[in-house]
């Protein structure tokens, strides 16, 4: 058979589906209610703490702050747990470079630490090596929203911000992800679960970073304060009325959205090579599907095979310790397994699981193709 990237025929010619999804009747009717009110910004409007208080309600959380994105929600959550100047933070190398930035942001230095095979979450007998004097904070990412083991890193004693960009609606023994750490963070940027384009978020338990988190992204006002009173330094950094809005009625539909990820992941694991969920999963928002190829070929040749075919994939994540500009910042020591996912795991994306059983076939046959295809090289 021959490939569409050679002149055959493509398995798959019909589109998949869009993401974010077409805005609803609610979505368009809110935001024109803003419109309309002239109250855009968070310090005149009322959907902005409708939202955050509703996100943080959700996940458990007796406390949310809403922010621009998911890179400044991590800045302002390592700022407000202490976290600046000369201090160290644990981040895994298979993440999003802003895992890392956010630290940097913050005056800090990032320490790169290996994953573990099987789930590619951040390896606790990785971390144990590298805590030192000036650890201030671990950060697990809950990846393709599958929840890392927070529980695990707590034997060290150094507070944990949960990078949650990527699990909105994930559970970790039947608790939502986002209330294991000290304060977790959620992004709304456009591939996200949910999303206005950006936007983030930073829920927390403890009253004290709560206020703290509250002051940083209002220009350094407390809560009981006046207009003009700036006890703290902050800046300005609120979500506006408009992405709030956008982003109340994806509460409805999340839970829905997120078991027909689970349905097509469950499909592609019976006949692909999907990384497992952690144990301990109760739900995971499969943000995106791991796959472990197995075509005699380099990654980005099976990907453009793919692509051809009508399933277009993702390259993934370059591991951290081979990310050349962090070097000003940190020492970039090899990462094996981190190293070896990057050259062997691609992403299925969020809008292929949103797909019908009939086009989540067409993954499973694309990739049958392109592996036998390669594989008679």
């Amino acid at each position: 058979m021959t490939l569409a990237l050679h002149g055959g025929t493509p398995v798959r010619r019909t589109p998949w589906p869009s993401w974010p999804p077409p805005a609803t009747k609610e979505q368009r009717e809110l935001l024109l209610e803003v419109l309309d009110s002239g109250a855009w910004g968070a310090t005149s409007g009322t959907k902005v703490n409708e939202f955050t208080e509703a996100f943080a309600r959700s996940v458990g959380a007796p406390y949310g702050v809403s922010v621009v994105n998911g890179t400044v929600a991590l800045f302002l959550a390592l700022r407000a747990l202490g976290v600046g100047r000369d201090d160290e933070v644990i981040v895994p190398a298979y993440t999003f470079v802003a895992s890392a930035t956010a630290v940097v942001l913050a005056g800090a230095r990032p320490v790169i630490a290996d994953i573990t095979p099987d789930t590619l979450h951040l390896d606790p007998d990785a971390v144990g090596p590298l805590i030192g004097p000036r650890t201030k904070a671990i950060m697990p990412v809950h990846l393709a929203g599958a929840p890392a083991d927070v529980e695990a890193l707590r034997q060290y004693g150094v507070p944990i911000v949960e990078d949650a960009a990527q699990a909105h609606g994930a559970r970790w023994h039947g608790r939502p992800v986002g209330t294991a750490g000290d304060a977790a963070c959620f992004s709304f940027q456009s591939s996200k679960a949910m999303t206005a384009g950006e936007g983030g978020l930073i829920v927390t338990a403890d009253e004290e970073v709560y206020r703290r988190l509250w002051a940083f992204h209002n220009v350094g006002r407390r809560l009981d304060g006046g207009w003009y009173e700036h006890p703290d330094v902050g800046w300005n950094l609120r979500m506006t009325e408009f992405q709030a809005a956008v982003l109340l009625p994806q509460l409805a539909t999340l839970d829905e959205q997120v078991a027909t990820r689970q349905r097509a992941v469950a499909f592609l694991g019976q006949h692909l090579d999907i990384l497992p969920e952690p144990e301990g999963t109760t739900r995971s928002s499969h943000h995106l599907a791991l796959l472990r190829y197995g075509a005699n070929c380099s990654k980005a040749d099976f990907v453009e095979a793919m692509t051809a075919e009508g399933v277009p994939l993702d390259l993934g994540y370059r591991s951290l310790s081979r990310e050349a500009a962090l070097s000003a910042y940190t020492e970039l020591k090899p990462c094996p397994v981190a190293e070896a996912a990057e050259d062997s795991i691609v992403w299925i994306r969020q809008s292929l699981l949103m797909a019908d059983e009939e086009a989540l076939a067409d993954i499973v046959t694309a990739v049958d193709k392109v592996e036998r295809a390669f594989k008679s090289r």
